[in-house]
């Protein structure tokens, strides 16, 4: 098979990226920078960061806890044992083009959890925008 992207390899390759992430994340909810923002001063919505520990902590959203997706691995994981089901939660990762959002909370809905949505923008669109950062150093 042939295929001419005419000059708009950028643009073929991320529709291409968000066909992918429409089958394979189907059953994730997705929100965009204003409702992960809405969500953040309304105070009752849990962030989680699921980058490296090390990204978390230089700069992450104030507030948010890191769980990067090898974490969902451990048996009784604390982090986990000790959110409610029916928490509100919000998954990030660091960009838009990075998928660790969207697994970290598919493996979050399996487990059970019931309103969770990935913040498709990630820490970077947060930061661009000016938004309460913190940091663990």
């Amino acid at each position: 098979m042939s295929l001419s992207v005419k000059g708009d390899l950028a643009g073929h390759l991320e529709k291409a990226r968000e066909q992918r992430r429409e089958k394979q994340f189907q059953g994730v909810k997705t929100i965009n920078l204003a409702q992960a923002y809405e969500s953040f001063q309304e105070g009752r919505t849990l962030f989680i960061d699921a980058r490296k520990p090390e990204e978390y902590g230089e700069l992450h959203i104030a507030g948010a806890v890191n769980l990067p997706p090898e974490k969902l691995k451990e048996q009784d994981n604390p982090a986990l044992t000790s959110i409610a089901k029916e928490r509100r939660i919000v998954v990030y990762c660091g960009e838009v083009n990075c998928d660790l959002a969207l697994k970290v909370a598919e493996k979050l809905q399996s487990a059970g959890f019931t309103q969770v949505a990935a913040f498709l923008g990630g820490f970077r669109a947060w930061d661009e925008a000016g938004y309460p950062v913190g940091t663990s150093k």
